[in-house]
């Protein structure tokens, strides 16, 4: 019973930014990685990045990699994306997960649970 919340999402420029957030509560004693997807209308859920709560060890799908991080914060249950340098191609809804796997989660099976999303979009 993990609740995640995300927020962040809006209207951006093409190499702007955007932080988004990822609030967790609940139990979440199981979960051991968090991570971010993306999702396009007419599109497959897509692994952007996930990170361990104990470690902070991080896995990057290559699309992003170099453009967005992600970081936590243990004390406020909290995880980040940090995107930069936007392309309209980034334009999705973006959903938060938490995972009870030992080793980093890439897909979507490997997650137990599920934020509701937050809307990104950037202009050309």
């Amino acid at each position: 019973q993990v609740q995640l919340v995300e927020s962040g999402g809006g209207l951006v420029q093409a190499g702007g930014s955007l932080r988004l957030s990822c609030a967790a509560s609940g139990r979440t004693f199981s979960s051991y990685y968090m991570g971010w997807f993306r999702q396009a209308p007419g599109k497959e859920r897509e692994f952007l990045a996930t990170i361990s709560w104990s470690s902070g060890n991080t896995r990057y799908a290559d699309s992003v990699k170099g453009r967005f991080t992600i970081s936590r914060d243990n004390a406020k249950n909290t995880v980040y994306l940090q995107m930069t340098s936007l392309k309209p191609e980034d334009t999705a809804v973006y959903y938060c997960g938490s995972s009870g796997n030992v080793v980093p989660p890439t897909r979507l099976y490997q997650y137990d649970h599920w934020g509701q999303g937050t809307q990104v979009t950037v202009s050309s």
